[in-house]
């Protein structure tokens, strides 16, 4: 049977493009649509990218960001945004005042830094904007290990060193703190071969989410894809826990069925993830 396509959650995507098809606003795309929804989107950057990296980024105007929001939010509106590479303080401002503006309540930030050979994708001066102005207006932020030791000052090598680093970056506003295990913590304390365990915080208690590790270098767009998933199953209605562990497991069926266009990191397939009827 048809489904009503109006009937539909909106998810909106504020990130960067990659024209190499794997993360980003492409990303995005593909799983909220495998997830039933309805994407739209607002670019903040073009990337010459490909499996090998990012080669060069043109910038847009921090003024066309906020034109493009509008023109979402005046006539489609959303049920949940995702954030993505915002680049510079100028976007992080007006993607800040356009959240409160139009009193977004359900908005995933996940702290996109620096690309797989990396090249900065959010700019040092923009890092203090992102914490001040965009942490306190998310309801969730997903930073992987790297960005929570930048985003917390702590070095992370334990479960333990991951809940600090989850406490110090809620203390700057976020409702809660995903903390993805991906880049591997290890720990005499967790028991779990083959595992990869997220820690999700409210500010007063930790889950841990724990999924499938799949080795491979097929890896490309997995944090887009992560927080676009969560996004789309809170549009859906599902709770925190409920919507990081659909997304999780997403993920890692987007990795196993993932495959490699190029001669670098390849890429998920989100469509892979899903059954057809």
């Amino acid at each position: 049977m048809m489904k009503n396509r109006m009937s539909l959650f909106k998810v909106l995507s504020i990130a960067g493009s990659d024209s190499g098809g794997g993360a980003g606003i492409q990303a995005d795309i593909k799983t909220i649509t495998a997830l039933g929804g309805y994407a739209t989107t607002v670019i903040t950057a073009l990337t010459a990218q490909n499996t090998l990296g990012v080669q060069s980024i043109f910038e847009i105007p921090a003024s066309f960001v906020g034109q493009q929001i509008d023109a979402v939010m005046t006539d489609i509106g959303t049920d949940a945004i995702k954030t993505g590479m915002l680049l510079n303080k100028d976007i992080v401002e007006v993607v800040s005042s356009k959240i409160k503006e139009y009193n977004i309540k359900c908005v995933v930030v996940d702290p996109v830094m620096i690309s797989k050979n990396e090249k900065r994708l959010l700019s040092a001066d923009a890092v203090n904007s992102l914490i001040s102005q965009l942490f306190p207006l998310s309801f969730l932020v997903t930073p992987n290990i790297p960005e929570a030791e930048y985003l917390s000052g702590l070095k992370i090598e334990t479960i333990s060193d991951a809940e600090e680093a989850a406490k110090l970056i809620h203390k700057s506003g976020p409702s809660n703190v995903l903390i993805k295990g991906g880049h591997a913590v290890k720990s005499s304390d967790m028991k779990n071969e083959g595992k990869v365990i997220d820690i999700l915080y409210d500010g007063k208690s930790f889950e841990y989410i724990e999924g499938e590790y799949i080795p491979t270098k097929n890896t490309h767009g997995t944090g887009c894809t992560y927080a676009s998933a969560i996004s789309t199953c809170l549009a859906k209605g599902f709770g925190l826990k409920e919507a990081v562990v659909q997304a999780r497991e997403f993920v890692t069926l987007s990795i196993r069925k993932s495959f490699n266009p190029g001669k670098g990191y390849g890429t998920l397939d989100q469509f892979g993830a899903i059954q057809f009827p």
